[in-house]
């Protein structure tokens, strides 16, 4: 499928270079809009609003909603104001929020003149809910039934109304706008007659959500439910919007996109990769390695505090980045576990008893492997094939006992921040690596220092 995709690609900048418009336009006409816009972003800005004027009304708005904010707004500040009209009559309004939240302000403006007064209304709405809220990815394009009403009558209104909605396969019940039910395309289709009343086929044992439920989890009821849309209700159990399934998919992106990077040592960033400049991956990069070099002086500060000891025992000297090193890793295999179990709701606060208590026999079994393998590496290839004399079986029971200690610290560190951390309300993905790493490095060496002046009394 991608083989034809950039197949087609490079025959759109042909025909394009050639001027051949009339073929152009038979082949974007069958592309998905997904792909169509993924060619925008290769063209040059003077020929982008050529390509997209080529476009029917209905697939250049499908198209300008998947496109990149960069490309979106060179086509805004090119269209007349009844072009512009014509792609924002056509968005959905929740598509038309995510716009507007990428655009700068005089374009926004722009953008709010041409909506006719219902849907600005709707979203100058939409943008008061709190951000990362169900109620700022809502749309309010649903079809709502009355309890009353037949299949037939329900269906009718379907045809009628459907066509400006964002789904319609799901349907909601409503009585004085409470949310009181749902029926499905398929109920209607499969009822007895056109005359059984919706009250008698609707589902009434339904899931929703608030206006102000965290987007993550609308996503993630989203994943354990399997539902097409989601309802939002406010307070009061009225129905206000619905969240579509493309919407989550969008929040699931966004989220473990968040979580990589803040896991990686950096700032979440709004923009992609190819969209960042390097001033951008600058600021996102540059003050968690500034926290981490400064964090890492208590290494350093801990090192000089036994230069005597290393100076007895040089050959100690050998083993410290192995031994930060596994104990970074250790640590970073049991926080990115927990946090990735914590983001999917499969573990609680109340759970951390439970948590480290396997992970303790986790680092136990661990250990004593790692540990093993260790002392047969050091007295075979550190002493008999390196032939370093100063590396004696005391000094491996040093470096071995230390690794065990390590790793069941480490363990225990890994999985208890990222939940102390989700008590104190932050996000768990900013306890992962490398900040636990950095401090695993230092209870290693503390380790490390305290079993060497014990066995080798130095």
């Amino acid at each position: 499928m991608e083989k034809q995709i950039v197949i087609l690609q490079k025959m759109i900048m042909t025909l394009l270079q050639e001027k051949k418009y009339p073929s152009l336009r038979d082949i974007l006409v069958t592309m998905n809009p997904s792909d169509i816009a993924g060619i925008f972003d290769e063209l040059d800005a003077d020929r982008i609003p050529l390509l997209f004027r080529l476009l029917p009304k209905e697939l250049a708005a499908e198209t300008f909603v998947e496109m990149e904010p960069d490309p979106q707004e060179l086509l805004i500040r090119g269209f007349s104001d009844s072009e512009l009209k014509e792609v924002v009559d056509e968005l959905y309004v929740d598509d038309a929020v995510d716009l507007i939240e990428e655009m700068p302000a005089n374009v926004v403006r722009r953008i709010l003149a041409q909506a006719d007064p219902d849907t600005r209304k709707t979203i100058n709405e939409l943008l008061r809910y709190p951000e990362n809220s169900a109620g700022s990815i809502m749309t309010t394009e649903y079809v709502d039934l009355r309890p009353e009403m037949t299949v037939g009558e329900s269906i009718l209104r379907i045809r009628r109304t459907g066509v400006d909605k964002e789904t319609i396969y799901t349907c909601y019940v409503t009585k004085n706008r409470t949310l009181i039910g749902l029926v499905t395309v398929k109920d209607l289709l499969l009822a007895p007659d056109d005359d059984t009343p919706i009250k008698d086929i609707m589902e009434t044992h339904m899931i929703a959500v608030g206006t102000h439920t965290d987007q993550e989890e609308v996503a993630r009821r989203f994943a354990k439910y399997n539902f097409l849309a989601m309802p939002v209700v406010d307070n009061e159990n009225r129905l206000v919007g619905i969240v579509t399934f493309d919407d989550a998919m969008d929040v699931m992106q966004e989220e473990a996109t968040e979580d990589m990077e803040i896991m990686g040592g950096m700032s979440p960033s709004e923009k992609t990769y190819t969209r960042a400049s390097v001033w951008d991956l600058f600021k996102q990069r540059i003050p968690w390695l500034m926290l981490l070099m400064v964090s890492s002086t208590f290494t350093s500060m801990i090192i000089t505090g036994f230069e005597t000891a290393l100076a007895a025992q040089v050959a100690l000297t050998a083993f410290i980045p192995m031994l930060m090193g596994t104990g970074g890793n250790s640590g970073s295999q049991s926080s990115v576990t927990v946090i990735r179990a914590l983001s999917l709701g499969e573990l609680e606060l109340r759970d951390l008893p439970r948590v480290v208590w396997k992970e303790i026999r986790t680092a136990v079994c661990c250990g004593v492997a790692l540990a093993a393998a260790c002392f047969v590496k050091i007295l075979l290839i550190d002493r008999l094939l390196l032939g370093n004399t100063d590396v004696s079986v005391l000094v491996a029971m040093v470096v071995c006992v230390t690794m065990a200690i390590t790793i069941l610290l480490a363990k225990v560190v890994g999985c208890v921040l990222p939940m102390a951390a989700k008590k104190l309300g932050l996000d768990p993905a900013v306890m992962a690596s490398p900040f636990i790493a950095t401090i695993v490095d230092a209870l290693s060496l503390l380790v490390y220092f305290g079993v060497a002046k014990g066995l080798l009394h130095i």
